[in-house]
């Protein structure tokens, strides 16, 4: 270092916001953090301003996703009707109001959708992970795969825990995907159009306090809602308030190599060939109207391209790697401790990119057209391939998790590091 490298100054981090802006994770509105409302903490069946009634703007989200109407709530409290002496703000947030009766409601909901908002919304940024691609693909069977190790091994990996904001998501997570995929080797059935799926929300939160929680919200749309009317318009609020992007594309949707892959599917191959959108085309449907909208038409959003079930991959493996190479780290499971391993990261992002730009080069021209921060990955959610719906050994990820730690990392909540 010479003398003079002695009296630079050091950069300075940027200042911290009195506030963040709030995307709420059920319905994906953006707002400020005074444009909340709250829910009454009591009723009172002497004033009908504070009756028990129906919540018609909540009630509205959840026939959206076949859910049952609820009743008798408290009512809706809005702060511009309550003295501001009354608000109750902590870090330059409201976060409570002390209504007309002295009882103060800490139950702070979205504007738009009436749904409670996390504890730290407003406090911390809002960081929604969205998980993107056509039908098939496997985003179920991927989304359930990930948590599951988020929740028994990344997060100790890196002094975190990954918990679900609430009891009903925690049972329907265990219920409906965890203990069919994990404990009885059930695949699961394909998202239904007719059955917007509500979104699942967990919490990745970190030992060290001075780190915010990040929020995952996986909101799973049925690749051929993309051309339904109302999924659209929430699924393109959901793009465009993510903070990273986790974009599935499925190898069998890569015309040149299907018939290359040589695998038991369960049906004649003809019968599922024709089932798989190309990935451009995806592309093309799901961001097309978002991106035209950003500036020099193409987004910043860091995008994970997560090339899924790559035990398929195994039928195109050689020593000349004209597709992978035979000693591929693809095929081999990756643990990342405290910080992303950079070196590992780069390899693996470069093999795929290769891949991709050979097996489907018009997808990789259209990535690079759109999106500016990418990275590729390989990942298998469920480490073989079932026969006939039905897993014939255990569930064994490979690399699931390593496209949201990238994304962890794009977002600087962790740090990386080169390493041999």
């Amino acid at each position: 270092m010479g003398i003079f490298d002695m009296f630079k100054k050091k950069p300075t981090a940027e200042p911290k916001p009195l506030f963040y802006d709030i995307v709420c994770p059920f319905c994906f509105s953006k707002f400020a953090p005074d444009e909340v409302v709250f829910r009454a903490a009591h009723s009172r069946e002497d004033d009908e301003d504070y009756a028990l009634q129906e919540d018609e703007v909540l009630n509205r989200y959840r026939e959206r996703f076949g859910l049952d109407s609820v009743y008798d709530m408290e009512a809706i409290l809005r702060p511009d009707d309550i003295p501001v002496e009354h608000h109750i703000y902590s870090d330059h947030v409201l976060v409570g109001l002390n209504d007309r009766y002295g009882v103060v409601t800490r139950h702070r909901l979205c504007p738009k959708c009436h749904n409670e908002l996390p504890v730290t919304s407003g406090k911390v940024p809002s960081n929604i992970i969205s998980i993107i691609g056509a039908s098939q693909v496997g985003k179920s069977v991927y989304m359930t795969s990930l948590i599951h190790t988020l929740q028994h091994s990344t997060a100790d990996h890196f002094d975190a825990a990954c918990m679900p904001l609430n009891a009903e998501i925690s049972r329907k997570f265990r219920t409906m995907y965890e203990e069919p995929l994990f404990e009885r080797g059930e695949l699961l059935a394909s998202t239904q159009k007719e059955r917007m799926q509500e979104p699942f929300i967990f919490q990745f939160v970190f030992k060290d306090e001075s780190k915010p929680p990040l929020t995952l919200v996986f909101f799973d749309v049925a690749g051929e809602g993309m051309v339904d009317e109302d999924y659209l318009g929430l699924h393109g609020q959901h793009i465009k308030n993510s903070a990273g992007i986790l974009f599935m594309v499925d190898p069998l949707q890569i015309r040149s190599i299907r018939d290359k892959i040589r695998i038991q599917m369960g049906d004649e191959p003809g019968e599922w060939v024709s089932q798989y959108d190309e990935p451009r085309d995806v592309v093309l449907t799901m961001f097309g109207d978002f991106i035209a909208y950003e500036d020099k038409g193409k987004t910043d959003i860091p995008t994970a391209v997560v090339l899924t079930k790559s035990d398929m991959l195994h039928s195109l493996k050689d020593e000349d790697g004209e597709y992978i190479k035979s000693n591929s780290n693809v095929f081999n499971n990756m643990v990342h401790r405290k910080v992303l391993n950079l070196t590992e990261s780069a390899n693996i992002d470069g093999e795929i990119r290769r891949f991709i730009e050979k097996v489907d080069r018009p997808f990789k021209g259209t990535m690079d057209v759109y999106f500016s921060n990418t990275a590729y990955f390989a990942v298998s959610a469920l480490g073989s391939n079932p026969v006939h719906q039905k897993m014939q050994s255990v569930v064994s990820p490979i690399r699931v998790d390593e496209p949201f730690i990238w994304l962890m990392y794009k977002l600087k909540y962790i740090e990386g590091r080169d390493e041999l």
